[in-house]
């Protein structure tokens, strides 16, 4: 395979939804607060049991999120950056090559081709960061990026070209599994792609309900003669206290 597979591994509520509205992402906002209180006493352990089945099965070493789990939709890309002219460190050509600043064996990876997110943490619980990027990022927040010895790959001209980018991963870092957390705009485009392989879905004990609520798969429409996307289910479990645990493959057309 020249590409590594690709697991969506999210918690939803029963009716997919990821978050609450859509102007307010979880992370950062006290509807994080608001979302924990869905989740009934059996789903921190499924979690767990989740976590350890992905590992066991794949050793996946890169997350995957989008920025939109750490900024608002509002928000523009960063600004008050120094000009790139001002980085000593890249020329204006270099800044659009892929930099890797650390040997990493697992990664934190996040999409932020227009650069809105300014970070506070390159490393955590053995993950390292890894930011997604196009050649229409602001050649700004790349000269950020390299001052502060956060690494990125460049996928895409306009946007960022997520197969593009998860083959990248596997050629360049040798990333065999990937696993997305990531919100409904992410995952649809993983979808509509054709990358995704499998859907750990927990789905919890309550409705949000909404018009434009986030869901698991957001994005375009289908487009005319394009099918949905067939899925097998390969395990279900249910917790007395109303959480479900579902795993599907996605079925490949022939």
């Amino acid at each position: 395979m020249d590409k590594p597979r690709v697991v969506v591994s999210v918690t939803t509520s029963v009716d997919g939804r990821v978050s609450l509205r859509r102007d307010r992402p979880l992370m950062p906002t006290d509807d994080g607060k608001v979302w924990e209180t869905l989740r009934p006493p059996s789903a921190p352990g499924v979690e767990e049991a989740r976590a350890a089945l992905l590992e066991r099965l794949y050793s996946p070493t890169v997350t995957l999120e989008g920025s939109g789990s750490m900024v608002p939709p509002s928000a523009g890309p960063l600004t008050g950056l120094p000009p790139a002219s001002a980085s000593a460190s890249a020329s204006a050509g270099e800044l659009y090559e892929d930099f890797v600043a650390v040997d990493a064996s697992r990664w934190f990876t996040v999409v932020d081709g227009r650069g809105r997110v300014r970070w506070t943490m390159k490393e955590a619980g053995g993950q390292h960061l890894l930011v997604l990027v196009s050649r229409a990022t602001p050649a700004a927040y790349l000269a950020y990026l390299r001052r502060e010895e956060i690494s990125y790959l460049v996928a895409g001209t306009q946007r960022v070209d997520l197969g593009a980018a998860v083959r990248r991963m596997r050629s360049l870092l040798g990333v065999t599994c990937v696993v997305s957390t990531g919100g409904g705009e992410l995952n649809g485009a993983l979808l509509r792609a054709g990358l995704v392989d499998e859907i750990q879905l927990i789905v919890l004990p309550a409705a949000v309900g909404g018009s434009g609520t986030p869901g698991l798969f957001d994005g375009p429409a289908l487009a005319d003669g394009e099918l949905p996307t067939r899925l097998r289910l390969l395990s279900s479990q249910t917790e007395a206290d109303g959480t479900l645990w579902l795993r599907y493959e996605v079925v490949r057309s022939r």
